[in-house]
């Protein structure tokens, strides 16, 4: 009964804040603060606005999202290829001290991104990198590539080291074995890892923020950002705008759930 109570509470907890956000979406600017639960005349009119981008706020908003899409897809891609390539050559190839590199690749979470923040901005402006969305890229690859190199190490554990001496037999290079055994037994951690970049580099304020200046550069929670720094503070549209910038994430997570559970799972548990 108290664990059934339990996760009442918490799911209430967790949908509250999602249908207030889709009750404020469905008002009239007058109507956002009002005291109704239930919006008395809900209306599409937020979304349409957000669609055709009739607001001035929101003129931006598909070039942004074009630009979240483009930054998500390069840094998921390249994460996948260092890290997969990276704990190839540490766990297959047995490079001597491999174990080091993994470790001190860990070692950059002791310090939080935030920290890290003003450094980052001082590299990329001497590499004259500032305003440029290679910038954001290289800087979320950076933070999304340890992890992935100790999931695909620790999944690539599960994987029989006598597969790699049958494809030796039969004349099979290293990277033959990569491309035609390693990545395939591999998939279940590569989408896993491709939706954290991915989701990592979508939800990406800070960095974003501090890098990019230029109105057709930004991202959409940069854009996004500026409703609160506006005269006036029309949250039905910002409400909106941030379901319809939320929707491509969930129909990613919800289409790989599966996949992703196994890789994280396997990952976490092979030593």
């Amino acid at each position: 009964m108290a664990a059934a109570a339990l996760g009442a509470f918490l799911i209430v907890w967790s949908l509250v804040p999602l249908y207030n956000m889709v009750r404020v979406a469905l008002q009239e600017k007058e109507d956002v603060f009002s005291s109704n639960v239930i919006p008395v005349a809900p209306s599409l009119h937020s979304f349409w606005t957000v669609f055709d981008t009739s607001y001035w706020l929101l003129a931006k908003f598909w070039t942004q999202m074009s630009n979240s899409f483009w930054i998500g897809v390069v840094v998921a891609s390249l994460t996948l290829i260092i890290g997969t390539l990276t704990s190839f050559t540490i766990s297959r190839l047995r490079i001597r001290q491999g174990w080091m590199l993994t470790n001190a690749a860990l070692m950059t979470y002791v310090i939080p991104m935030s920290f890290l923040a003003i450094p980052f901005y001082g590299i990329m402006g001497k590499y004259g990198m500032t305003d440029n969305p290679l910038a954001v890229i290289a800087v979320e690859v950076t933070f999304a590539t340890p992890y992935a190199i100790f999931i695909f190490q620790q999944y690539g554990a599960s994987i029989p080291y006598e597969l790699d001496e049958a494809a030796r037999i039969d004349g099979a290079s290293p990277p033959q074995i990569f491309l035609l055994i390693y990545l395939p037994l591999m998939a279940p951690a590569l989408v896993a890892i491709g939706t954290y970049a991915l989701l990592l580099s979508w939800n990406e304020y800070l960095y974003a923020f501090l890098l990019l200046s230029t109105e057709g550069k930004l991202t959409v929670p940069v854009g996004l950002g500026k409703f609160l720094n506006s005269d006036e503070a029309p949250w039905n549209y910002l409400m909106a705008a941030a379901i319809v910038y939320a929707i491509p994430p969930m129909v990613i997570y919800y289409a790989f759930r599966r996949k992703m559970s196994t890789g994280l799972t396997m990952g976490g548990v092979k030593g």
